[in-house]
This record gives C-alpha cells, sequence and structure tokens, in this order.
C-alpha cells in the first residue's frame, strides 16, 4: 500500500516545515542538502520520503530535503534542475553535503552514511537491484552521489543541455576527472538501492542501455554549467516533509 503524507508526516513528529530535520537531543555533525529533480512522479514521492526521512534520521544528520519541480511539456532534464537545487539550497544553508537523488531510488542499508568524502565527488549507488548490484558500466555516476559545496563548483555543476533520458552521467564523470578529481564509490555491499517501478508500460520492461552522449565535455564543460544556468523560479514553498522549488528552465530541443 502506498503511504500517504499523513502518515509520514505523523511517523515523523521532528521533521520540521520544509523538510528540515535537526537531531533533537545531540549536535549533528554533518549538514546534508537532498536534492530530488522531480516532474508529476507522486508515487514515487511519497515512498522515497516514508524511507528516507526515518533513514536519515538514525544517521543522526542535520538536513533539508529540496524537491527540484520542473514545469512546462518541454523533456526532463534532470541535471539542469540540480543545478537549480544546488543554488537555491545555497541560500538556506552552508551545507557541507549535496546529496543528489533520484525519486525513484531507495537506499537498502542504513550504514550508507549520506555524507561527502572529503577529497572527491562520492557515487552512492554503486549498487542498484535491476543492475544486478554492480556497476552496469565503469564510469556510471547516476542514481544517488554526494558532492561538496567546493567539488560542485570546481566542475562547474552539471550540464545544463542534456533534455530527456540518459546521457548527463557520463558528461558528469568526465567532468570530475577534468576537474583534476577522481570518482570514488560507496562499497557494494553498503551502496545498496531498490528502484520503485510504478510503471505498467511494457517498454519500460525493456533492458536498460547505456545512453549515447553526443556532447564534446572537453569543450563544452566550462561554459555549460552552474556559470550559465538560467532559470525562472516560479515558486518556493515549505511543504511538512520537502521545500519545494517550482521552476520553468525552458527548453532547447536536443542535438539531432
Amino acid at each position: 500500500m502506498l503511504p500517504s503524507e499523513r502518515m509520514i508526516i505523523k511517523k515523523n513528529p521532528f521533521v520540521q516545515s520544509g523538510g528540515h530535520y535537526r537531531p533533537p537531543h545531540c549536535f549533528a555533525r554533518y549538514k546534508s542538502a537532498i536534492l530530488v529533480a522531480y516532474r508529476n512522479q507522486e508515487k514515487y514521492l511519497h515512498h522515497l520520503l516514508y524511507y528516507i526521512h526515518p533513514f536519515l534520521q538514525r544517521q543522526q544528520l542535520s538536513y533539508t530535503i529540496y524537491l527540484i519541480q520542473q514545469v512546462g511539456t518541454g523533456s526532463f532534464n534532470r541535471a539542469k534542475l540540480l543545478n537549480v537545487g544546488v543554488r537555491e539550497a545555497m541560500k538556506d544553508e552552508d551545507w557541507d553535503c549535496l546529496v543528489l537523488h533520484d525519486v525513484d531510488l531507495v537506499p537498502e542499508n542504513d550504514y550508507n552514511l549520506y555524507i561527502c568524502d572529503e577529497y572527491y565527488p562520492k557515487h552512492m549507488a554503486s549498487a542498484m537491484d535491476k543492475f544486478q548490484y554492480i556497476l552496469p558500466y565503469k564510469t556510471f555516476f547516476g542514481g544517488v552521489s554526494a558532492l561538496t559545496p567546493d567539488h560542485y563548483m570546481k566542475m562547474n555543476g552539471f550540464p545544463n543541455t542534456y533534455w530527456g533520458d540518459g546521457g548527463e552521467n557520463d558528461d558528469i564523470a568526465t567532468r570530475i576527472q577534468l576537474a583534476g578529481m577522481k570518482i570514488v564509490r560507496t562499497s557494494p555491499h553498503l551502496g545498496r538501492y531498490k528502484v520503485m517501478n510504478y510503471e505498467e508500460d511494457t517498454e519500460m520492461q525493456e533492458p536498460w542501455r547505456r545512453p549515447t552522449s553526443q556532447h564534446n565535455t572537453r569543450k563544452t564543460w566550462k561554459a555549460d554549467g552552474m556559470n550559465s544556468l538560467q532559470f525562472r523560479l516560479l515558486s518556493r514553498t515549505k511543504h511538512p516533509l520537502y521545500t519545494k522549488i517550482t521552476v520553468d528552465i525552458g527548453y532547447v530541443p536536443p542535438f539531432s
């Protein structure tokens, strides 16, 4: 049964308006912003919120969950939405860690800590059930990742020019390398995630294929990212379980 928002609120009495939490009986050593790119995925959202709030509280983190919602009919742009989320979240708090989280992934192991590596960007979803709990390919950086604000700005954030599904993960992995960093990964026995699937469309059941990128990241990464981000902020609302940032990010057709 899909949990209702009322049920989730009742189970998390210490979560404050906007989806913010501080441990009531101790001082949190880490402050993490959880950023979720989103558009019309309410079932996934309720499922994620039901699991993620208690999960993060058990880790005694100070955190806020941000939902960055894209409006309009253009193709979904996950990477650009996450850039928007980072910019808006940094107005609230000097976050230690930015956790970039797909709405359809639920962590399975409490010891998968939602904090950043001090030196390098961390890929957390290193073992997803839909990939039989192994990496689909060596440079995969999708699902859930954790970067400090310094890491994020050093690589100029994520690209703004990937419309539709996939492609941006390879760009992001290349950016990390070009910025003089490397990817560290949560060990597979800790970085286990279940992929929720509410889609009944049979096309969604086809074998996963690695998206192909038509971008030349080496040429574009310094000019396409946080320093070129443009969007229109439509609303910013504090809900009981999350802060919702609704934006118009425009639409540019993908490369032909």
